[in-house]
């Protein structure tokens, strides 16, 4: 396993601990969050998100070229689990950006 794939498995495993100082450390400072229902900038806002949010991740497949790797995931929301897909951009050792995406509508249909 080489450490793009291995940072970005540790900073899924880390939210799924609740650790979010590791995770944070996963990434940059300046990391980028774009998803499809808002964007974030800067690590520490992210992970505040992340502590309310509270997601549980488990991870389906695993692709990566180059530095990036990109997961199929199952995310547990909480009352929904939602199938989605998440591109990390690693540079260096650690997370730059993530875009995610998935089909909005199980959590618009309430």
């Amino acid at each position: 396993m080489n450490n793009t794939v291995n940072v970005a498995e540790k900073f899924i495993q880390y939210l799924n601990e609740e650790n979010f100082e590791k995770a944070e450390s996963c990434l940059a400072p300046d990391f980028k969050f774009n998803g499809v229902l808002g964007s974030r900038e800067g690590a520490s806002i992210y992970i505040n998100d992340m502590k309310k949010m509270k997601f549980k991740y488990e991870i389906l497949k695993t692709f990566t070229s180059g530095e990036d790797v990109c997961f199929w995931y199952n995310i547990n929301m909480g009352e929904k689990i939602i199938l989605t897909s998440g591109w990390y951009e690693i540079t260096d050792g650690k997370i730059h950006s993530l875009k995610v995406v998935f089909d909005p509508r199980p959590l618009l249909n309430n």
